[in-house]
């Protein structure tokens, strides 16, 4: 007797959802944050950074984020104000905050003087 896997596709557990608005460019970070969003993290930065708007990264639905998504948060901040844009990060749960704090990042995320 021969068992075959389950082929049907897994929904995605995370991602990245990108919202234009007039004024500023909203990431929104939803479920796992980890290497399985990395494709969308690119795009997002990207598309975030051509608007040459304020951008707003919403974490208030993220469950977990690991290294790959910290460096992505970091990357996004960096280079977003290295392009003279305005980043903020939103509402961050205890799953990313907590992270950021161990990780002595939090300030990183905190809004510029000015802002």
């Amino acid at each position: 007797m021969t068992l075959q896997m389950d082929q049907t596709p897994r929904p995605p557990v995370g991602g990245i959802t990108v919202v234009e608005h007039a004024d500023r460019t909203t990431a929104q970070l939803w479920g796992e944050i980890d290497e399985a969003v990395r494709h969308e993290a690119e795009q997002a930065l990207s598309r975030t950074v051509d608007r040459a708007l304020p951008v707003v990264l919403d974490a208030g639905e993220v469950t977990f984020i690991d290294s790959t998504g910290v460096a992505f948060l970091i990357q996004f901040c960096t280079l977003g104000r290295e392009e003279g844009l305005s980043v903020t990060l939103a509402d961050p749960p205890p799953a990313v905050s907590e992270v950021l704090d161990l990780l002595g990042l939090r300030r990183l995320f905190d809004p510029e003087d000015g802002d």
